[in-house]
Formats: structure tokens, C-alpha cells, sequence
């Protein structure tokens, strides 16, 4: 789950010290791809979440996203149509959707953990109460 986080600020470092341009009729590829690319993280992130993630299906995914989003933004270039808008909106409400169930996943836990630890600082008093009482027994049984 790390290596998605490495690999974006590896990029991010190498396109500030490098200060790459991108000519504005290229952009939409760009867009494209990142948006595909971040749809598919986050799918990853997801699915290692709930223990069901699978390398094979998250490079496969990554490459056939990112390709179908290129095939569209080049397509909508050729026939004058913004096509990319149809995988842009997609993706994008996959996005929320996964970040929405990561988000509700992760309160969920830390709802379990709270929720564990208050039951185990009840049990310990529980027992801390029990013991005491087993103790004032014995004390009342050995002065009688």
C-alpha cells in the first residue's frame, strides 16, 4: 500500500526539479491518464483494505484504464467529439465510490478498536472488582 505513495511523490519530485511542460493539446491525454491512474490506486487501496488484493489484477487494470482513457481522448480527437468526458466521469465516480468505501472502512475499524478497548478496560475492572471481593472474603473467613 506504500508503493503507490512512493511512486506518486517520486513523480511529483521529478516533475517539479525537472519542470516538464505539456503542449495544451496534449492535456486531455494527460488528464486522462491520471484520472484512470488514480481510479485504479484507489481500487488497490481499496481492495487491500478488505484483503482481496491481487497484483495481477491491479497491474492489469492500471495498464488496460490508463490505454482505454488514451483510446477514448485520441478517438474524441479524431471525430471532433469529447469521448474522453465519458471515461473521465466514469472513473470519477469510481473514485468517490472508492473513496467513500475506504473512508467508511477505516471509521469502522477505528470504531471496533475504540469500542475493544472499552470492553477491555471493563472486563480488567470487572475482575480488579471480583478479585477484591474474593479477597475481603477471605480476609472476613480467616479473622472469623
Amino acid at each position: 500500500m506504500l508503493i503507490p505513495v512512493v511512486a506518486l511523490l517520486i513523480g511529483l519530485a521529478l516533475g517539479f526539479l525537472f519542470r516538464a511542460s505539456l503542449p495544451p493539446e496534449l492535456s486531455v491525454y494527460l488528464a486522462a491518464g491520471v484520472v484512470a491512474g488514480l481510479d485504479t490506486v484507489l481500487g488497490g487501496v481499496r481492495s487491500s483494505i478488505e484483503g482481496k488484493f491481487r497484483t495481477d489484477v491491479f497491474v492489469t487494470g492500471f495498464v488496460a484504464n490508463v490505454l482505454i482513457a488514451y483510446f477514448l481522448a485520441w478517438f474524441g480527437d479524431k471525430i471532433g467529439v469529447n469521448v474522453y468526458l465519458a471515461a473521465i466521469l466514469v472513473m470519477g465516480t469510481r473514485i468517490f465510490t472508492n473513496l467513500s468505501l475506504i473512508r467508511r472502512h477505516l471509521l469502522t475499524k477505528w470504531h471496533d478498536a475504540r469500542e475493544r478497548r472499552r470492553l477491555d478496560a471493563e472486563a480488567k475492572q470487572m475482575q480488579a472488582e471480583s478479585d477484591a471481593e474474593s479477597d475481603a472474603k477471605v480476609q472476613q473467613t480467616v479473622t472469623t
